[in-house]
């Protein structure tokens, strides 16, 4: 009688009548009760206001029933590059294996959009996730670890707790690049990279940097050390490639981060008229496909994307199974001489 009188529902309280009372989308109730990340003070003051007053208490019955979906999310920071296929080739034969299927979502290297397909794809109730490379910081990470299994790709992290990681052995495989180079009798070795003020500290790149530096220092090559590095400038990347080949102390060898870089720096090579290896000696990372036509022949590093995969889903599945310890798992790459370098 005293809730008809508060106009109050009489039957047994759902979530829905929490969203209806509160004036929120049952997406947002969900939100709260979850504790996800990104939920504005407001909104968990009106939301927890609501459950008080209703007296809402979460079915176990209906947990249990919904139970898993046998479906996982997998955000990748974008499609274009070619290394991802493979990737997502190795992701998906592994959880296929155990009747899994994937849903894919580009993040576009942006915070904001990042986070909200995270919490779009926990709201859909997957079982867990996959980040390959994200552009939000381990910290949000771990959030979102808290809520729902996680392993990410191309972000290293080795003292997570909460989440798994899963990459190529960048500080290794740039030492290999370095000596593989020197092994052809280059001494004035360069990296090629780009501003990564914008990025968080675990990219793949700070490890290929810290790589190289350890192995030019190791060869007694430390004064030669020299990073150059791309912009983010819209139209600006062609320029930079162009001034870098034509410029006085153009270095012997570039050992380049990857080879989404390594590639135009070949092309700008020949549009300047310098002749790969024999003026400018080049080696890559990724070995991407494209390398491996006889006429572009860029030596590189494998990275073995399809392995690093299957260990991905692995690392997933036996999350979701209820395994709390963290693994890190570092996949060793190979060195791919070509005619490049």
């Amino acid at each position: 009688m005293e809730k008809q009188k508060l106009g109050l529902p009489t039957d047994r309280v759902t979530i829905r009548h929490v969203a209806e009372h509160a004036g929120v989308s049952v997406a947002a109730v969900s939100k709260v009760m979850r504790n996800a990340y990104g939920v504005s003070e407001a909104l968990r003051t009106k939301v927890e206001h609501s459950i008080e007053l209703l007296k809402y208490r979460p079915s176990t019955a209906a947990r249990a029933m919904r139970g898993r979906t046998f479906t996982v999310g997998i955000l990748v920071r974008e499609l274009t590059n070619p290394f991802i296929p493979a990737l997502l080739e190795g992701i998906d034969a592994g959880l296929a294996e155990a009747n899994y299927k994937a849903m894919v979502g580009v993040g576009r290297a942006a915070s904001q959009l990042e986070t909200s397909m995270i919490e779009s794809m926990i709201d859909t109730k997957m079982d867990g996730l996959v980040l390959i490379a994200p552009q939000i910081s381990g910290a949000v990470i771990v959030d979102y670890a808290k809520q729902i299994p996680i392993v990410v790709l191309g972000h290293h992290d080795p003292l997570a707790r909460l989440y798994d990681t899963v990459n190529s052995d960048d500080f290794r495989g740039a030492e290999m690049a370095v000596e593989a180079l020197a092994a052809s009798g280059h001494e004035d070795i360069a990296m090629l990279s780009y501003d990564r003020s914008q990025d968080p500290t675990s990219v793949v790149s700070v490890a290929r940097e810290a790589g190289y530096q350890c192995a030019m220092k190791r060869l007694g090559l430390e004064r030669r050390t020299r990073i150059f590095r791309l912009s983010h400038r819209p139209g600006s990347r062609e320029q930079e490639l162009q001034d870098l080949t034509t410029r006085k102390d153009r270095p012997r060898a570039i050992f380049v981060w990857s080879d989404l870089d390594a590639l135009p720096l070949m092309a700008a090579c020949h549009q300047a008229g310098v002749d790969v290896p024999h003026e400018l000696a080049i080696m890559g990372y990724d070995d991407c496909e494209t390398g491996h036509l006889p006429f572009v022949g860029l030596s590189s590093l494998n990275q073995n994307p399809q392995a690093q995969g299957l260990h991905a889903s692995q690392l997933l599945l036996s999350r979701i199974e209820g395994r709390e310890e963290a693994q890190h798992v570092l996949v060793p790459p190979m060195v791919v001489l070509r005619s490049s370098g």
